[in-house]
């Protein structure tokens, strides 16, 4: 099984401190039918509105540190308001979601529940929340900070230019030059040429 329920109790836990009985009010009020996953590479989190009788659905993936888990948190109660205001008329991230998500993350950051880093990132954030926090690259930099390092990984940006580093699918690159925001990598068995954001994270290959 990919996912877990959990009592809600327990997802504090997952939380910062100081931030449950608000994301609790959220959960219950709305009547949300939480999920916490595991790891998935191309999504933090995930939501779907109530439909047929069911309840709004939430997912977060669970292995992300309390920080980054409440934001993605967030980012999701986010799609959750903007649908119990709007219905489907809107655009997934236009301006009526990142309006709710800025004042979810106005009324989070204002409780001092994150580090002076962190904070001043979503300060930035806010004045124009992007579709993904993945897309924020100065706050996934300071959310890195609060993982548990794992033995090995780095960021490709970390590397040097023409170091060899492998993916988490086992396939070998080599590293080139940044173009624009993206590094030019070239897979080692195929020559083909991929461009691979700088916050990925790679194994180093000793």
């Amino acid at each position: 099984m990919s996912k877990t329920e959990h009592p809600l109790q327990a997802l504090a836990s997952y939380l910062p401190d100081n931030s449950f009985e608000q994301v609790a009010y959220f959960l219950q009020h709305y009547k949300v039918h939480l999920t916490i996953t595991r790891q998935r590479q191309s999504v933090l989190g995930d939501y779907r509105n109530a439909v047929n009788g069911k309840n709004h659905r939430i997912s977060v993936n669970g292995n992300l540190n309390k920080y980054a888990f409440l934001i993605t948190l967030l980012h999701e109660l986010a799609h959750l308001l903007a649908f119990e205001i709007h219905g489907n008329r809107i655009q997934a991230h236009g301006k009526e979601w990142k309006h709710l998500y800025s004042t979810l993350l106005k009324d989070f950051v204002n409780n001092k529940i994150f580090p002076a880093d962190i904070e001043f990132a979503l300060n930035e954030s806010i004045k124009n929340p992007a579709a993904s926090s993945c897309a924020e690259e100065g706050l996934m930099r300071v959310l890195r900070k609060y993982d548990e390092r794992k033995k090995g990984i780095v960021l490709l940006e970390e590397l040097p230019k023409g170091a060899f580093f492998s993916t988490n699918d086992g396939r070998i690159f080599k590293k080139g030059e940044q173009l624009r925001k993206r590094f030019r990598c070239v897979e080692k068995d195929t020559g083909l040429v991929y461009l691979i954001s700088p916050l990925y994270e790679v194994k180093i290959m000793q």
